[in-house]
C-alpha cells in the first residue's frame, strides 16, 4: 500500500504548507503592532465607547488621519478584531473591550503586547552581538516604561492570585483576615501587592525585590493608594526581608524563572525558612520542557517561547523535575500541587 493509501502522507508537510506557515506568523508580527497602535492610540477604547463608529468617526474623535484609521479597521477587521457591515461602521470583536480595552481589567494584555513590540524587539537586535558572545542584558534596572509594562502583562495573574489561588489553600484565608503575613518575592512595581492588601484588609503584606526600577514605582503606587502602612518594602534578598517562620504565605508570579540557577535553590529555601509551620507557598510561573517531543505540546508552547523571547536576559526556565527538586530540598511537603492555566502557566503550591 502506498503512503497515501494509508493516510500518513496526509501528515507530513508539503512546500506549501510550510510556506503558509511563513506567511502566517509574518502575520501574527503585523497582528502585535497593529494592536500596539490600537491601544496607544486609544482605537481599542474609541470603538469601545462608541460602538458603531466609522473610521472617519474614530479618526476625528482622536484627531488621527482618516486614511490610516481606515486601513487599520480593514485589517483589524480581517484579523477579527473589530465587527462591522458594508456600511463600514465598526464594533469590538466579542471581549476585546475586557482584553485590550480596560487596562484594569484582569484579562488586559495590552502590556504584554508592548513588551513585545517594544522591548522584545529592541532585545531581538542585540541577540546577533548575544549569540556571539553569550552576554545577556538583564531585566533589572531598565526603565520606567518596561517595569510598568512587566507588572501590566502580568496583571491577569496576580489578579487570580489575590482573588481565587490564595483564598483557595486550606486554612491560608482564615490566617490572613485574622492579620497574618503574606510575602511576595519578586514583587516588581507593587500592583500584586496592592491586590493582596485589598482582598486581605487585616494582613500584613511585604514585597522584596532586587530591582530598583521596579521598587521606586511600588513605593509610589502604595504611597498613593494609602496603603503603606500595612505594605512593607525591602529591597535585597528574601532572606533579609522577613524573620524565619514570620510569614503564612509566600508568593511568586513569574519570578522563579527569572531567578539565576546558581542562586535558584537558595532562594527557594529562603522563602521555606520564611514561612511557619504548614505555611503556603504559591509559584506561578513557566515549566520548560524535559524532553525534544514535550515542545510541541500545546502546554509547552508559551514556556518555550518565553524561553527564546528571554534568552538575551539570561532567564533560564525550569523543567518540572527541576522544580520539584527545588521544592524538595527546601523541605516543602511531598504533596505538592500543578496544574497548568491559560496558555501555559504553572502554578504550583506546596505547605512547609
Amino acid at each position: 500500500m502506498s503512503p497515501a493509501g494509508n493516510g500518513s502522507a496526509a501528515s507530513e508537510p508539503s512546500a506549501d504548507s510550510q510556506v503558509a506557515k511563513i506567511f502566517e506568523w509574518r502575520r501574527g508580527f503585523n497582528a502585535m503592532h497593529l494592536i500596539d497602535l490600537g491601544v496607544r492610540l486609544g482605537l481599542f477604547k474609541t470603538f469601545a465607547d462608541t460602538p458603531g463608529a466609522t473610521a472617519a468617526e474614530a479618526a476625528k474623535t482622536l484627531n488621527l488621519h482618516p486614511p490610516y484609521v481606515e486601513t487599520w479597521c480593514t485589517t483589524a477587521y480581517s484579523f477579527g478584531l473589530l465587527e462591522g457591515g458594508e456600511d463600514r461602521a465598526f464594533r469590538l470583536a466579542p471581549f476585546i473591550d475586557e482584553i485590550l480595552a480596560k487596562p484594569g481589567h484582569p484579562r488586559y494584555l495590552g502590556g504584554y503586547v508592548h513588551l513585545g513590540t517594544e522591548f522584545a524587539t529592541e532585545d531581538f537586535r542585540y541577540s546577533m552581538e548575544a549569540f556571539r558572545s553569550g552576554k545577556p542584558v538583564p531585566f533589572q534596572g531598565r526603565s520606567d516604561g518596561f517595569a510598568a509594562a512587566v507588572a501590566e502583562g502580568t496583571a491577569g495573574l496576580q489578579f487570580l492570585s489575590a482573588r481565587k489561588l490564595l483564598p483557595e489553600l486550606p486554612g491560608l484565608k482564615a490566617r490572613l483576615d485574622a492579620g497574618g503575613t503574606v510575602l511576595e518575592v519578586g514583587c516588581g512595581a507593587g500592583r500584586h501587592l496592592l491586590q493582596l492588601a485589598r482582598a486581605f484588609p487585616e494582613a500584613r503584606c511585604i514585597g522584596v525585590d532586587i530591582d530598583p526600577t521596579g521598587m521606586k514605582q511600588a513605593r509610589a503606587a502604595i504611597d498613593n493608594a494609602g496603603l503603606g502602612g500595612r505594605i512593607e518594602l525591602v529591597a535585597g534578598e528574601v532572606g533579609s526581608a522577613v524573620a524565619e517562620g514570620s510569614v503564612d504565605a509566600v508568593v511568586m508570579i513569574e519570578v522563579l524563572h527569572e531567578i539565576a540557577p546558581d542562586i535558584r535553590q537558595a532562594v527557594i529555601d529562603g522563602c521555606g525558612r520564611a514561612l511557619g509551620p504548614d505555611g503556603w507557598l504559591l509559584i506561578i510561573d513557566e515549566t520548560y520542557p524535559s524532553t525534544l517531543a514535550q515542545s510541541r505540546e500545546r502546554d509547552y508552547l508559551f514556556p518555550v517561547q518565553t524561553g527564546f523571547e528571554e534568552l538575551t536576559w539570561g532567564n533560564v526556565l525550569p523543567t518540572r523535575e527541576e522544580q520539584d527538586t527545588l521544592l524538595q530540598h527546601a523541605g516543602f511537603k511531598a504533596e505538592v500541587g500543578r496544574s497548568v492555566i491559560g496558555e501555559g502557566f504553572t502554578v504550583l503550591t506546596a505547605q512547609k
